[in-house]
C-alpha cells in the first residue's frame, strides 16, 4: 500500500499507542520506538487523497522537517508502510545548497541525522545522497533552477518553499522533472509566507494541504521554548505566521504591495553607479531591544534603486551591528553608510568609526514618523523606480504589514527603516552629497 492510503492506515492505532508513549519523555520514546509511523504524529504522515504534492505548512520547530526525512527516506527504500516501492531518483531543494546540507542532510532532523536503518552515504562533491539499495536523493539549490533540467525523479522534498530565491522557475523545472514511475510525487515544507507560488500551491485541487504547531511538537523542543515564545509573540502576526504556521496576508490598509515587488524581482542588479549602506540602531541592547536594521541599496544609470542585501540584526550590541554595518560595506564596495541617530547622538557614527576609521559615514535624523518617511519611498516602488535583487522575507514581512500605524506586527519596522534612509539617500528625497566622484 502506498501514499495517502498507507498514511491512512499507519494513524488508525495511533491514539492508543500514543497515550501510552505520551507518559514517557520523547528522547526515551526515540530510542525505544525508532518506528516513524508509531511514533510520528498523525499531521507528519501522508495525507489521504490522490495527490501530486503534499503541503505541509508549520510553525518553527513543529517537526516539518523530520516529516520530510522521514518520508524521503521510506520512500527510497520502499518501507511499508509509508511506500510500496522503492523511488531511486529524488530530488532535495532548499534555499540554498548550504541550506540544503545542513538541515535537510546533516540537521538534528536531517536525513544523515535518523536513527535505524537504511542510513545513506553523503557525496559531497556530487551533491547526492546514495542510499544502501541504490537509491540516489540529489541536492538543488533555488538560486539555480536551471540546474534541474536534464534531471528526472520520481519523487521530491522541496524544504521552506516560501524563501526560495526563484520560487516559480525552480518549482516549474521540477515539476517537468517529476516524470518517472506510476504516480511522482512531490513534499513541501516551510513556515508560510504569503508569496504567489505558496498562494498557488494552495488553491491547487492536486495539493494536500498538512498545518503543523510549534507548541504540537513542544516534546522535542527546548525546556521553556514554547512558553517563552508564546509569552513574547502570542497573539501578533508574527506569532501567527511563526509559531501557529498560519498564511498572514498583506493587510488591507498596508503601504507596500508586496505582490508588485514580486513581479518586478531581479535574480541580479545591473551595473550600480552608487551604493550605500543604511543603519537603522536600536535605543539599548537588551532582549527585549529593537532590531537593528542594515540594509544596502544601489542606484542604477537609469535612476532605478536596487535592494541588494539585508543583513539586520536581533538584539545586537553596538559593536557587532557596527561590524555587521561595515562588512555589508565592504561587500559590495559601497560608498558611504548612512546612519540613523534619532537614539544615540554622535554616539552612533562614533561606534562604526571605532570599527572601522576609513568609512565614511553620513548621520541623518528622523524628523517626522516613519509613515510620512515611508510615503515618498513607497510611490517610488509604485513607479517600478525601486527593485528586489532576489528575495528578502524577514524585510518584506515587515513592509506587508505596515500601516500607518507606522507599526509591523506590532513592532517597530526596524528593516523597513533602515530600508527607507538607504532609498532615500540614494533617490534624492533627502539631499546627500556624491562621492568617490559618483
Amino acid at each position: 500500500m502506498s501514499g495517502p492510503e498507507a498514511g491512512e492506515d499507519a494513524g488508525r492505532f495511533w491514539p492508543d499507542v500514543r497515550a501510552v508513549l505520551d507518559d514517557y519523555p520523547a528522547p526515551v520514546v526515540a530510542r525505544s520506538v525508532p518506528d516513524w509511523p508509531v511514533l510520528a504524529r498523525r499531521e507528519q504522515l501522508p495525507p489521504p487523497g490522490d495527490w501530486r504534492q503534499w503541503l505541509i505548512l508549520g510553525g518553527r520547530g513543529s517537526g516539518k522537517t523530520r516529516a520530510g526525512a522521514e518520508w524521503i527516506r521510506a520512500l527510497a527504500l520502499g518501507a511499508a508502510p509509508l511506500a510500496e516501492r522503492a523511488h531511486g531518483r529524488i530530488a532535495l531543494l532548499a534555499e540554498t545548497l548550504g541550506d540544503a546540507r545542513e538541515v535537510m542532510v546533516d540537521g538534528e532532523s536531517g536525513l544523515l541525522g535518523l536513527e535505524g536503518p537504511g542510513r545513506p552515504s553523503f557525496e559531497a562533491s556530487r551533491r547526492r545522497l546514495v542510499f544502501p539499495n541504490g537509491a540516489i536523493a540529489q541536492i538543488f539549490s533555488s538560486e539555480d533552477p536551471e540546474a534541474l533540467r536534464g534531471y528526472q525523479f520520481d519523487a521530491a522534498w522541496g524544504d521552506e518553499l516560501g524563501k526560495w530565491v526563484h520560487g516559480q522557475d525552480c518549482f516549474d523545472n521540477l515539476q517537468l522533472a517529476l516524470r518517472l514511475g506510476e504516480r511522482p510525487r512531490a513534499l513541501f515544507t516551510t513556515t508560510p509566507r504569503a508569496v504567489p507560488l505558496l498562494r498557488r500551491l494552495l488553491s491547487d485541487p492536486a495539493t494536500a494541504v498538512t498545518r503543523m504547531r510549534t507548541a504540537d511538537n513542544a516534546a522535542h523542543l527546548g525546556r521553556g521554548f514554547v512558553a517563552a515564545m508564546e509569552a513574547r509573540y502570542g497573539g501578533t502576526r508574527l506569532g501567527r505566521q511563526e509559531l501557529d504556521g498560519a498564511m498572514i496576508e498583506a493587510r488591507e490598509d498596508a503601504l507596500f504591495d508586496i505582490a508588485d515587488i514580486e513581479r518586478r524581482r531581479l535574480r541580479a542588479a545591473p551595473e550600480l553607479r552608487r551604493i550605500v549602506v543604511a543603519v537603522d540602531p536600536p535605543a539599548s541592547a537588551t532582549a527585549r531591544s529593537d532590531a537593528c536594521g542594515i540594509v544596502a541599496a544601489g542606484l542604477c544609470a537609469q535612476g532605478v534603486a536596487h535592494v541588494l542585501a539585508d543583513r539586520s540584526r536581533a538584539r545586537a550590541k553596538p559593536h557587532e551591528w557596527a561590524d555587521a554595518a561595515v562588512a555589508l560595506y565592504r561587500e559590495f564596495q559601497a560608498d558611504r553608510i548612512v546612519a540613523e541617530v534619532n537614539q544615540g547622538g554622535d554616539m552612533v557614527e562614533a561606534v562604526i568609526r571605532a570599527r572601522a576609521a576609513d568609512v565614511p559615514v553620513r548621520a541623518v535624523r528622523a524628523t517626522r514618523g516613519k509613515w510620512l518617511r515611508a510615503e515618498p519611498v513607497a510611490a517610488l516602488y509604485e513607479q517600478g523606480r525601486v527593485r528586489h535583487v532576489g528575495p528578502f522575507p524577514e524585510l518584506e514581512e515587515e513592509m506587508a504589514d505596515f500601516g500607518p500605524d507606522g507599526l509591523s506586527g506590532g513592532r517597530s519596522p526596524d528593516r523597513l527603516d533602515a530600508l527607507v534612509w538607504a532609498v532615500t539617500a540614494l533617490t534624492g528625497l533627502v539631499p546627500e552629497p556624491r562621492v568617490r566622484g559618483l
